[in-house]
């Protein structure tokens, strides 16, 4: 505690408080000290002094010392009462940090609930697509019309595109394989193939969710920011009647025609290599194309279209509802569908594949 206390004038305004200040700063304060300003002779006060009087004492704390006040009575004795708390040094309370199975339960408990919320999701989605038409409750086929359009119909150059440099690459690694040993032909073979199994539908699949899937997420994000999903449930709208059905029924029937698209660009790319690189005619190469083609190949690939269509917007209007923060959350949410869409085709395109290769064989 300081030796002398500092005594605080008769009227505390903004004036005395100021050379109250003044006089503070020009004293040597030890840290951990405790600095005593007397009021036995101060009669009047008002807000501003009392504010020099806050100003000294968060001065004082971030030196490591304490204010204390005394002899202060009547009305000064009251409004010293009103700005106490701000008097006091704050006390900084350090929570204990949670432990390995603190965290693990939190996450474990956010996974089930998010898990509940997708598949009340899923049932509802695929109610409002595929039994409550047949109820006779509806389906909205106009915006199902303009779905079609913006998924599939603006797909198609991208689409087209994407396969068709896959194809010309496939065809350009395998073709320097295959020179070595002289069949150079089964090149053909390997394009169709492996575009009907595999390639095309995954690389559509890309692409599709990489713009349709990040385009439903931040609609429906965007939706619930503004409040107009609130909005449509006011109006007694059912949401994913409203929002999810059209998007659904949309990307089932386009995504395998985008595949049938890329099956063929993929072809064409290889093509490319095939007959102007490699020297082939293209009756013998479209020959030994065709000739590779089956339709288990077909099927495989297009089976697949319609899990990875469903995952892609469910995951995507998931995503949307759950989004909170305003326009950064519109873009954390909308990356986030993108990297769960990848993600879920890749695990779904190993089930299909253990499947097809070592369960059915």
């Amino acid at each position: 505690m300081s030796d002398k206390p500092l005594q605080a004038p008769a009227t505390l305004d903004q004036e005395s408080g100021r050379s109250l200040w003044e006089s503070l700063t020009q004293r040597s304060v030890e840290q951990g000290s405790t600095v005593v300003i007397a009021f036995d002779e101060t009669e009047k006060m008002d807000s501003l002094g009392g504010a020099w009087l806050v100003k000294i004492a968060e001065h004082l704390h971030k030196s490591g010392s304490s204010l204390k006040l005394e002899g202060q009575q009547g009305s000064v004795a009251e409004l010293l009462e009103m700005v106490a708390p701000a008097l006091q040094k704050p006390v900084r309370k350090q929570g204990a940090e949670a432990g390995f199975f603190e965290n693990l339960g939190d996450t474990t408990l956010a996974f089930i609930a998010e898990s509940r919320d997708f598949l009340e999701l899923c049932v509802d989605a695929i109610y409002w697509s595929v039994i409550a038409p047949f109820e006779g409750r509806g389906f909205r086929w106009e915006i199902f019309i303009d779905e079609m359009y913006e998924m599939g119909v603006r797909a198609i150059k991208i689409v087209c595109l994407m396969n068709f440099l896959l194809g010309l690459i496939i065809a350009m690694l395998m073709a320097k394989q295959a020179e070595s040993y002289g069949i150079s032909i089964f090149v053909a073979d390997i394009i169709m193939i492996g575009f009907a199994r595999e390639l095309a539908a995954i690389m559509t699949a890309v692409v599709v969710s990489a713009r349709t899937g990040a385009a439903i997420a931040a609609e429906i994000a965007t939706m619930k920011v503004q409040e107009e999903i609130d909005a449509l449930r006011g109006m007694g709208l059912n949401v994913n009647q409203f929002l999810v059905a059209p998007k659904l029924m949309a990307l089932l029937v386009v995504l395998p025609c985008l595949v049938t698209l890329g099956v063929l660009s993929g072809i064409a790319g290889g093509s490319v290599w095939g007959i102007g690189v490699l020297g082939f005619q293209p009756s013998v190469w479209f020959t030994q194309t065709l000739n590779s083609a089956f339709l288990e190949d077909l099927a495989q690939g297009f089976l697949k279209t319609i899990i990875f269509a469903l995952g892609i917007v469910l995951i995507g209007c998931h995503n949307g509802f759950r989004v909170s923060g305003g326009s950064r959350g519109v873009g954390l949410m909308t990356t986030r569908a993108v990297v769960m869409d990848i993600f879920m085709l890749i695990s779904c395109d190993i089930v299909f594949a253990a499947i097809f290769y070592y369960v059915l064989g």
